[in-house]
């Protein structure tokens, strides 16, 4: 019997919301310290869930931390949101000739599940952007992102 590979891997409040995704990889940020093995864990959860994605070209969406982007919740947790973004323009790059989408969606703590899993749905679908950083809630007004 062959196993169905995870594509989901969030906190339970927001895969709730997603269990009607057909196809697509979604991975969801969790806080993490300061440790740098801490960082490589997640980074490296992020790419073994990635990478069937990009050989079967299914969409990917990381979700990031806003403040984390930020630099506001931790060095740690701002490593792995930056490590997500640049992963996710590296894979829209690779992607992208097949009409792929790959994004990053920024969230605040006070985002609602159903309006995340709302976003991921867009994002993931072929025709949207791609390689983007797209934020939901407000707290980077003003800020200047990478």
């Amino acid at each position: 019997m062959r196993s169905v590979p995870e594509t989901i891997r969030t906190s339970e409040d927001l895969a709730a919301h997603l269990d009607h995704l057909a196809e697509g990889v979604v991975f969801q940020q969790s806080d993490v310290g300061d440790e740098l093995d801490e960082v490589a864990d997640q980074l490296r959860a992020a790419f073994d869930l990635s990478q069937p994605a990009a050989v079967f070209g299914h969409p990917v969406v990381y979700v990031v931390s806003s403040d984390a982007m930020l630099g506001r919740t931790g060095a740690g947790n701002a490593m792995v949101a930056a490590g997500l973004l640049s992963a996710a323009r590296t894979l829209a790059a690779e992607m992208r000739r097949n009409g792929v989408p790959v994004n990053v969606l920024g969230i605040g703590d006070d985002t609602p599940s159903e309006t995340i899993a709302t976003w991921v749905s867009l994002l993931l679908e072929q025709g949207g952007p791609t390689g983007e950083l797209v934020q939901l809630g407000g707290s980077q007004i003003g800020k200047a992102l990478p």
